[in-house]
């Protein structure tokens, strides 16, 4: 996390506010503006925590606040502890509690050791903007509260940042899920891990998603989520990412391209790369459509690149995948309430029905992919390399991208096609 003082803006200022709003420091509006009411919060909580309070969110204060950040507090227990007594001291339960710490004996807690205590909010964030700051701290905090979880990474991206994994059940079918191909659709990550994290609660209670037995689909299925493919461009589209290098080559690459806003309109990897037209699926045949339409070069949207996987980010999505062998693929998308099913004319065995009951479920409209963009994706790569279904949901209704506001409305739908995924082979 960077450091933030009065006048900072963006998401980070954002996680900040939220995070001191979770630990009870004030009631303030998560708009990303760090103002008088954000430093007055921001010092008491320094104060309440013996820091200097100076209304600076530098390292020793993130540190701080890092349990609300992730969801949860470590707990070195002292004499007298117990389950029941630190759920009651930090707002949770004792059956929490234990499902954090599948090692520990309740009757025999050690002194001096520690302890993951669950705070009582959910740990995937969906009312503030996201950054791949916030995409790590949650990926902390699920795999902290849930540990049956398996975090973790199929690579980097141009910049350094973890693309991550995580993996939950048991069964034999492998079931991939990607977000996040294109940078000004990032809503689409809390979105895959708003249902990550209800699919995981649900198991550990026995209860169900979307009216179906959670344990009984991770009993069926394997299901791996990539949560991010293009954190880079996350940071770029949500103002995380607003100086540097790549920012400036970022923005010198948009001032070629006048007539899509920068940075809302850019839907590349940094480099101005569109990672869902790197597949080896005809791309050749991408790449004069898109030198057709004017953009042979790095561009916020459509440049296909010098040669198939030559993004770091798509190489790793392609490797990961040909390891995995899944048997179904979901990639989330924004805008249009439209499910795509299909490449070309090749119809995986049982595809249609599938995408037919994805469809009844949400509500979303089962269509086939315009001529002009079916070539060099992702879910055409998956369906031409393994005759298997594999799908591209478009998700929410608006203009790219969709606002935060949005969330509770889109993921109401996308839930019932993401539960159904693991049950339909």
């Amino acid at each position: 996390m960077r450091i933030l003082r009065m006048g900072s803006t963006g998401p980070a200022v954002e996680l900040l506010q939220l995070a001191l709003n979770r630990a009870g420091f004030g009631a303030l509006a998560t708009d990303g503006i760090f103002g008088p009411k954000t430093e007055g919060a921001l010092r008491r909580f320094q104060t309440s925590r013996g820091l200097v309070s100076d209304g600076i969110a530098g390292r020793d204060t993130h540190r701080a606040l890092l349990p609300w950040y992730t969801g949860y507090v470590l707990h070195r227990i002292e004499r007298g502890d117990s389950f029941w007594k630190l759920a009651e001291r930090y707002g949770t339960t004792a059956e929490n509690i234990a499902l954090a710490n599948p090692g520990a004996q309740p009757e025999n807690l050690q002194i001096g050791e520690s302890l993951v205590v669950p705070l009582p909010f959910p740990v995937v964030p969906t009312k503030i903007n996201w950054s791949a700051a916030l995409l790590e701290y949650v990926m902390r905090g699920l795999s902290a509260r849930y540990p049956f979880l398996q975090v973790g990474e199929i690579g980097r991206s141009v910049m350094g940042k973890t693309l991550w994994s995580l993996t939950l059940g048991e069964g034999e079918r492998e079931i991939l899920y990607n977000a996040e191909h294109h940078a000004n659709e990032w809503i689409t990550t809390p979105l895959l891990l708003t249902f990550a994290e209800e699919l995981a609660a649900a198991f550990a209670s026995g209860g169900t998603v979307d009216g179906l037995s959670a344990q009984e689909l991770l009993a069926g299925a394997r299901l791996t989520l990539i949560p991010a493919v293009n954190p880079d461009g996350m940071d770029l589209v949500t103002g995380e990412l607003r100086q540097g290098e790549f920012y400036r080559a970022a923005q010198n690459i948009a001032n070629a391209y006048p007539d899509i806003p920068f940075p809302d309109g850019w839907k590349a990897n940094i480099r101005g790369t569109d990672l869902n037209l790197q597949y080896p699926a005809e791309w050749e045949r991408a790449k004069e459509i898109k030198c057709g339409l004017g953009v042979c070069s790095p561009a916020p949207a459509d440049y296909v690149g010098p040669a198939p996987l030559s993004a770091p980010e798509s190489r790793a999505m392609y490797d990961y995948t040909l390891a995995l062998s899944p048997a179904l693929t979901i990639s989330l998308h924004t805008q249009g309430e439209v499910i795509y099913w299909r490449y070309g004319e090749c119809e995986p065995e049982g595809a249609r029905e599938i995408g037919e009951e994805f469809a009844r479920r949400s509500g979303y409209a089962l269509a086939d992919v315009p001529g002009e963009s079916s070539f060099a994706g992702y879910r055409d790569w998956f369906i031409e390399r393994w005759e298997r279904p594999g799908y591209t949901v478009e998700a929410g209704l608006g203009q790219n991208p969709l606002p935060i506001t949005d969330f509770d409305g889109i993921y109401e739908k996308l839930r019932p096609i993401l539960a159904y995924g693991l049950a339909a082979l």
